[in-house]
């Protein structure tokens, strides 16, 4: 399925995964809309990417501002969503609070985009979420982003019934050496990043480039929906 000037919404489009996605979709002749919360990360990924691309504000944690949103944006081919804030930490000690705003934000956020994206999709339309290792094999800590990320992967089976013929399919990445990490003192974050690397068959982790490509397939390959593609290096075996 030819991506030429095809139009694409990615919601989380301005860094990591979510711009080197818009990257991806661009060198396919596409035409991209960026959605973010951050206006500073709209303006720098507006000059990071050369091609058809639209900048738009968006919080997908407003029902209101989902609306306008694809009002706005109008009829469009494929949507992805990277987008989504988790918390970790020991299950006893987080706060529900805590837990409940990370649900908002990584799973409700996705499922209220999919809702606001419906009426202005076009026909032979697809959908692409994101979820996580973790959802597999969560290490210590992670039993709220597992949940999470369960929950995201039950949902895209569901909506590639409910929505069929729709496509709904998801993207479950492993670690990925995105900015997400940026707080990390460079040295600190490099030997944890070799550290990790070393366990997985590929022998390193991945880069937001190898995540991107795989939405990209999502949206090409017409007889996709209901899947979830892996992409951890093997982290799910180790």
């Amino acid at each position: 399925m030819a991506l030429t000037d095809k139009r694409v919404v990615i919601v989380g489009g301005t860094s990591g995964i979510g711009l080197a996605t818009a990257k991806a979709f661009l060198a396919r002749s596409a035409s991209v809309v960026i959605a973010s919360r951050s206006p500073s990360n709209l303006s720098l990924a507006g000059k990071a990417l050369d091609g058809e691309v639209t900048a738009m504000a968006l919080d997908f944690r407003q029902d209101t501002m989902v609306k306008s949103f694809f009002e706005a944006v109008g009829a469009f081919d494929h949507l992805v969503v990277t987008a989504g804030e988790v918390v970790m930490g020991d299950f006893p000690t987080i706060l529900l609070s805590a837990a409940q705003d990370a649900f908002e934000s990584k799973f409700w956020g996705q499922y209220r985009i999919v809702r606001g994206a419906l009426p202005v999709l076009n026909s032979g339309a697809s959908i692409t979420l994101t979820s996580g290792v973790y959802g597999i094999r969560p290490p210590r800590g992670a039993a709220v982003v597992s949940a999470i990320n369960s929950a995201i992967e039950g949902l895209v089976r569901g909506l590639a019934i409910d929505l069929a013929p729709l496509r709904v399919n998801a993207v479950c990445p492993g670690i990925v050496d995105t900015p997400i990490y940026s707080t990390i003192p460079a040295a600190e974050r490099r030997a944890m990043f070799e550290d990790l690397g070393r366990k997985l068959p590929v022998g390193r982790i991945a880069r937001a480039e190898d995540v991107a490509q795989s939405y990209v397939y999502l949206a090409e390959n017409g007889f996709a929906t209901g899947s979830v593609v892996l992409v951890d290096g093997g982290g799910h075996l180790v």
